[in-house]
């Protein structure tokens, strides 16, 4: 168990690996749309452990593995003993006895990395309320696609400092880019985890300041999934806080935009951003399939 790979934040991976990772993502979405066949992986399975639902991460993950030529297989809590107090430790020598590669969308980190640490197989996280490696992926598969490399780049998140906020403070580090992070008092990232990457990542107040030259802009909705009921709450407390054409015309010329979707389309974006001819919203969603398929590649390879 000790020599298999798993991909839990970046940080699993080094900055040449996940470059690598990016390209070859790019190339499989050329041969997919091109009709290559890219079934390398027949009989492989897929278990996918769902504690948090997602649309973009259920399609992307079973589509994906499918075209590799494997199966997937969705696990919801009601469909374990997980949800019904197995240890995780328990569960995952079980589950991982049956299956070549899991991946998890859950809460707590901790139950990630415990899973992984008890697996035999390629663990990967499909978010966890710290981190969100696999959008980030997609992330920086679009930028490279439209813009060429990020290193170097000035990268603006403006709004909560949640789990997105932090898996960009890791790509700042392992892509290279100075990261400005726009966010209300009480709504910072992991104070441990920006002053570990001090160097190159910054907490400023003022979008309008973040924003200025910025080559990319990120945000995300301002209440994640379990924090519904703050939502009036950090509605007033970001206000000022939207993704909108104004703090647009303060990045540079060619700066693009992100979001790792569902939106809340007139809070932490506007509409007509989203819609918009030159958007790369619907490109970045769709990366989604195309990263993970480098990423589950690259772990079964991995772990042959």
């Amino acid at each position: 168990m000790a020599d298999t790979r798993h991909f839990l934040t970046l940080l699993d991976f080094s900055p040449a690996e996940l470059n690598d990772m990016i390209e070859r993502a790019i190339a499989m979405k050329q041969a997919h749309k091109s009709g290559a066949d890219q079934r390398h992986f027949p009989g492989k399975v897929l278990g996918m452990i769902f504690a948090k639902s997602s649309t973009r991460t259920r399609v992307s993950f079973e589509a994906g593995m499918a075209q590799l030529g494997g199966h997937a297989m969705f696990l919801s809590p009601t469909d374990t003993q997980l949800g019904r107090g197995e240890p995780i430790e328990d569960s995952a020598r079980v589950i991982s006895s049956m299956v070549d590669i899991i991946m998890i969308r859950t809460f707590g980190h901790d139950i990630v990395e415990t899973f992984a640490a008890n697996s035999s197989v390629p663990v990967i996280n499909a978010l966890t309320d710290d981190y969100h490696p696999c959008q980030l992926l997609a992330d920086m598969q679009t930028y490279v696609e439209h813009r060429g490399s990020i290193a170097g780049k000035v990268v603006t998140w403006v709004g909560d400092g949640n789990n997105m906020a932090q898996s960009y403070i890791n790509a700042a580090r392992q892509f290279d880019f100075e990261l400005r992070i726009a966010c209300p008092e009480g709504y910072e990232p992991s104070p441990a985890l920006v002053e570990a990457n001090r160097d190159r990542v910054s907490i400023v107040r003022d979008p309008v300041i973040a924003a200025e030259g910025a080559d990319l802009l990120v945000t995300d909705v301002w209440a994640s999934m379990g924090q519904e009921q703050e939502q009036q709450v950090r509605e007033a407390a970001f206000d000022g806080y939207q993704l909108n054409e104004e703090l647009l015309s303060r990045a540079a010329s060619d700066a693009l935009y992100m979001h790792c979707l569902p939106a809340h389309r007139g809070e932490e974006i506007s509409s007509g951003l989203m819609d918009t001819a030159d958007t790369v919203i619907w490109n970045e969603a769709e990366n989604r399939l195309h990263a993970q398929k480098a990423l589950m590649e690259t772990l079964l390879l991995a772990n042959q």
